[in-house]
């Protein structure tokens, strides 16, 4: 499974991404990313989530999931993540600060 991550906005409009790919990485982070993506329901996300009321400086998430032949991208705004995608936003967002 690979996963590109990027963060965008905020108050300073900083970019934050990564890429991973769970054959690169440890065997229990590889796992925890896989129950991560299943928990969200990842490929039965719509392609954009909104909030109804746009809130200037917050951020914005991308997350492409690509795992054997399903590719699926998720836009969703700070104000709108959904609770099941939550934990996996958090999850790549240390995974990206840990570069």
């Amino acid at each position: 499974m690979r996963i590109s991550f990027e963060r965008t906005g905020g108050f300073a409009g900083m970019r934050l991404t990564k890429v991973l790919d769970t054959t690169t990485l440890p065997a229990n982070e590889a796992n925890q990313l896989r129950l991560l993506v299943d928990a969200a329901d990842f490929f039965d996300l719509p392609a954009t989530i909104t909030s109804n009321t746009p809130q200037p400086d917050r951020f914005h998430y991308k997350v492409t999931v690509e795992e054997n032949t399903q590719q699926h991208t998720v836009l969703v705004s700070e104000a709108a993540v959904p609770g099941t995608l939550r934990p996996l936003l958090e999850w790549l967002m240390a995974a990206a600060r840990r570069k």
